[in-house]
């Protein structure tokens, strides 16, 4: 029972950072709900946009209304309480810090079938799950990499063109986690009646992969001037950083569930194949890599374009893995001990991570402005654009983000209260559940102007 247990506990763990770093990607972990209302377009993943004063600078406070939701079901994430979904908690894990609503229903046979199956309670009859919406859906993948550092202009002045060397640090967590069900087993959940298929196999299968390192950065900071320039923002921008990876932790899980059934329709056991459950986890302690990040941004009388791309020869090499393997041979008989081997050394992994390439435009007037950003790399392709516009104490905004090949409308409205306070909502659509449907949330921030 105690390596399943442990089992159990490092792939929700495993799922739990998989899900929050891809999120934090997007509008669900943002902290900042201006940008959210605007589509979540920042700039921010094109090193030289960061560069380029922004419209505004301000700080951002998050009030996290959505962590009130999650704190009052904490079982879903404890393996060993009888409230535990596998499901919910990714879900849970998935967008915790924003109010969504609509977030506690769910049927009662969708939370029983996932603990069912943990604890080798599976009905035979996958009709009795019935009522509960699942789907697949496109890998999910993302890595979080923010840098903390200073640039030493070695030539130039603070206002103008200069040269300078970057230096920082920060942590790098790449995640990836891809899941295939199938489509009778969907049916069958989905079905108002009753659905059988009569000796036949479905196949589930999840693959799941987290790395934890550090990036030790060293780069390039540069502005140029432009003939004519009409604003003291005007010029062109180019960053490059080069980051050396130090692993600490690699983890890896795949998974593979067979259901038989025979001539009824029925589970059954078959005892001329495999076991029904096997899990292979592979982990690591030690890695070495690196990755190239570059960006160019202009900015012309209020118009701003840029171009980056991260991850450029990016790789880390994880040395001395291990790799054990859980087996589970009977999933109707309340016996949840896996039969356990390993570890036994493994071969070295080397883990190759998308380049992900960003193209970012948008234009800023006195009193409205309007933003884009078309992203390829992790997710495949995702579109983002947003406009604002400000009318003294109260700004209006909209926009919508297109990832993981759906659709989501965003807006909201921002409230000056003050010279240097501001308080911003944002009206949100997010399909971060198990059955991919649009669900309306909301953000709130205080925004700290600089003054």
């Amino acid at each position: 029972m105690g390596g399943f247990v442990v089992l159990r506990r490092f792939g929700l763990v495993l799922a739990f950072c998989l899900v929050s770093v891809n999120s934090a990607l997007a509008q669900n972990w943002s902290f900042d709900a201006r940008s959210v209302a605007l589509g979540a377009v920042s700039g921010k993943d094109n090193l030289a946009s960061r560069m380029v004063d922004e419209q505004r600078r301000y700080r951002t406070i998050v009030i996290p209304f959505g962590l009130f939701q999650v704190l009052g079901n904490l079982d879903r994430f404890k393996p060993e309480s009888e409230e535990f979904d596998f499901v919910r908690a990714i879900e849970y894990a998935a967008s915790p810090l924003h109010y969504q609503f609509n977030r506690h229903e769910e049927s009662e046979s969708g939370r029983e079938l996932f603990t069912d199956i943990r604890s080798a309670t599976l009905s035979r009859d996958l009709s009795d799950y019935r009522g509960y919406d699942l789907s697949n859906q496109p890998v999910a993948e993302g890595l979080a990499s923010p840098n903390w550092g200073a640039t030493i202009r070695v030539s130039g002045d603070r206002d103008g063109p200069f040269h300078g060397v970057y230096v920082g640090a920060g942590p790098y967590l790449s995640m990836r986690a891809f899941g295939t069900i199938d489509e009778r087993v969907i049916d069958i959940l989905a079905s108002e009646d009753p659905l059988r298929f009569p000796n036949t196999q479905y196949a589930l299968g999840s693959d799941t992969q987290g790395q934890i390192a550090m990036a030790i950065t060293g780069g390039y900071r540069g502005r140029f001037a432009i003939a004519n320039p009409r604003t003291d923002r005007d010029g062109i921008y180019t960053a490059v950083d080069f980051n050396y990876l130090n692993g600490f932790r690699y983890e890896a899980a795949d998974a593979n569930l067979r259901l038989d059934t025979d001539s009824a329709g029925l589970l059954t056991i078959n005892p001329l194949l495999p076991s029904p459950l096997a899990i292979v986890r592979t982990s690591a302690e030690s890695g070495r890599g690196f990755a190239i990040d570059f960006g160019i941004a202009a900015v012309v009388s209020g118009f701003e374009v840029g171009f980056g791309v991260n991850g450029i020869a990016n790789r880390i090499n994880w040395k001395n893995a291990e790799q054990t393997t859980y087996l589970l041979g009977n999933l109707f008989l309340g016996q949840d001990d896996f039969v356990e081997s390993g570890p036994f050394p493994a071969s070295d992994v080397r883990v190759e991570l998308p380049k992900d390439y960003h193209v970012n435009g948008g234009y800023h007037a006195d009193s409205w402005s309007v933003m884009s950003e078309y992203a390829h790399g992790f997710q495949g392709d995702s579109l983002r654009g947003g406009a604002e516009y400000r009318a003294g104490l109260v700004e209006l905004r909209g926009g919508g983000v297109y990832s993981r090949e759906m659709w989501n409308p965003t807006g909201g409205v921002g409230l000056n209260l003050s010279p240097r306070v501001g308080l911003d909502v944002a009206l949100y659509s997010t399909a971060a559940n198990a059955a991919r449907e649009r669900r309306a949330a909301f953000a709130v921030s205080l925004r700290i102007n600089a003054l």
